[in-house]
């Protein structure tokens, strides 16, 4: 294990993290909101971590590319980083005046996209702290491991294999351009391209120009952190839950497709996905479900457009709320739960199991039937006209079995904590697909939750956001052992 390359890399990225500061620097002194201090320290303390790593192993060489064992422990040490030093400007908020498990808790869910929150207060807190938020968002989004490589070509440490440990599904065999750093800045491009457009779409939807620019951060990102306490609701607007949807949706699609959409000038691309039609045609049936159920049982009481929304909201795991949903029956939240777990597609900003990863199991059950049927019959199974290899096909299958697996566990984990069931296994679930909220006494927030269940939360969205291979891998003794 080259421990000097681990350094190196991680002061680097670490020390771009620093920099990144400068942006809620600027919004406290526009805004003369009293919150520099906060910064300032923050960036000192971070700044001279980073150096301490980064430039004694300055001059060393990395001749040698970085083995996909550095790749990972890198992935997983910076994530832990990132949430350990995003903390600081919380606790530093005299405004807010968070213990350090809180800060954690808030600056995880940032990073994670997952949209959790302890904070009850939002509409209180100062801009600079509520952009500063929506920032994690949109950093954790893309993840920024990726902009590193974006725009940091001068690493030079075997950029592929973090690219690799970072990125989840598809994403990582199916690359833009055959340079690694040409292909993150590739999609940086969509992303931040993607952002202005929604942020402008939110304006002229009737937000404030802060407003806009916050909420576009957390909708890219689909991390559903919100500048106001009732999120999305307290517009009470249709043409901004209708702009939020539709950047929801976008957010939750493969990146590539969007790149190649754009390179091609055709929307076709789309269409010639497998996992493009199935995430559309889940989406669309699962609103129809709902909403004749939702008449049948209930009448008129909740709206179309709620239904329409929070479905969106769910299955992309963006968490935003635009209505108060905690009124609503619990079948109706047991199913937006499950939506989750299905997730966004693969090479998106989004959480959950993700569709492709669905699209194969459903393949393969059907394949077992068959088989089961016609023993010597050889049944591929084929994903956008293209074999799935029997290695791919068992890593798929162990990454659902092993989602399952921490679902359950980490659930009965919560419940020895004294939560309840509802709270217990909704949290986690909101936790491990990346989505926020979830029900019980966490249907508005976390603030209720025992110091040691945020810790256990914090952990499953760390282990939801890095897609559950790159963070277990490293607590197994074979990764450290050969």
């Amino acid at each position: 294990m080259n421990y000097a390359l681990i350094q190196k890399t991680l002061g680097m990225m670490t020390l771009v993290f620093a920099t990144i500061l400068f942006i809620p620097f600027i919004t406290s002194i526009s805004y003369n909101d009293g919150n520099i201090l906060s910064f300032i320290y923050s960036f000192i303390i971070i700044f001279a971590i980073g150096s301490l790593l980064f430039f004694p192993n300055m001059k060393n060489s990395f001749n040698s590319n970085m083995k996909i064992k550095e790749g990972f422990l890198i992935v997983v040490l910076f994530w832990f980083l990132l949430s350990f030093f995003g903390s600081f400007p919380f606790m530093f908020d005299n405004n807010l005046s968070m213990s350090f498990t809180d800060a954690f808790f808030e600056s995880v869910s940032g990073w994670t996209t997952t949209g959790a929150t302890i904070i009850t207060n939002l509409d209180d807190l100062s801009p600079s702290i509520l952009i500063y938020r929506q920032l994690l968002q949109w950093l954790g989004g893309m993840g920024i491991v990726v902009l590193a490589l974006a725009v940091l070509p001068m690493l030079g440490v075997g950029g592929m294999q973090l690219y690799k440990a970072e990125s989840g599904g598809p994403i990582k065999d199916n690359k833009i351009s055959p340079r690694i750093a040409e292909t993150a800045q590739n999609l940086w491009k969509v992303y931040l391209g993607l952002t202005i457009i929604c942020a402008g779409a939110y304006y002229v939807a009737g937000m404030s120009l802060f407003d806009a620019v916050a909420h576009s951060f957390s909708t890219i990102a689909i991390g559903g952190f919100s500048t106001h306490s009732q999120s999305i609701a307290y517009f009470n607007s249709m043409k901004i839950e209708i702009v939020c949807m539709i950047f929801m949706f976008l957010s939750a699609l493969n990146f590539i497709l969007h790149f190649h959409s754009l390179k091609s000038r055709s929307l076709k691309i789309y269409f010639k996905d497998v996992e493009f039609r199935l995430y559309l045609l889940l989406i669309i049936s699962s609103s129809i479900l709902l909403l004749i159920y939702s008449s049948l049982m209930y009448g008129n009481q909740i709206s179309s457009m709620s239904i329409l929304f929070q479905v969106v909201s769910f299955i992309t795991t963006s968490g935003f709320i635009s209505t108060s949903y905690e009124t609503w029956p619990v079948s109706i939240i047991s199913v937006l739960i499950f939506l989750s777990f299905l997730g966004a597609c693969a090479g998106s900003t989004g959480g959950g199991i993700k569709i492709i990863r669905v699209l194969f199991i459903i393949k393969e059950l059907k394949r077992g039937l068959i088989k089961i049927i016609h023993p010597t019959a050889e049944v591929p199974i084929k994903i956008n006209d293209h074999a799935i290899s029997e290695n791919v096909s068992i890593n798929i299958l162990l990454f659902f079995i092993f989602y399952l697996i921490s679902y359950v566990f980490l659930s009965l984990a919560l419940l020895f904590t004294g939560l309840d069931a509802t709270t217990a296994f909704s949290s986690i679930a909101a936790c491990l697909n990346n989505l926020g909220p979830g029900a019980g006494s966490v249907i508005d927030n976390y603030s209720s939750v025992n110091t040691i269940s945020k810790y256990i939360l914090s952990f499953t969205m760390l282990l939801g956001r890095l897609e559950i291979y790159t963070l277990l891998i490293i607590m197994t003794p074979y990764f450290w052992k050969y």
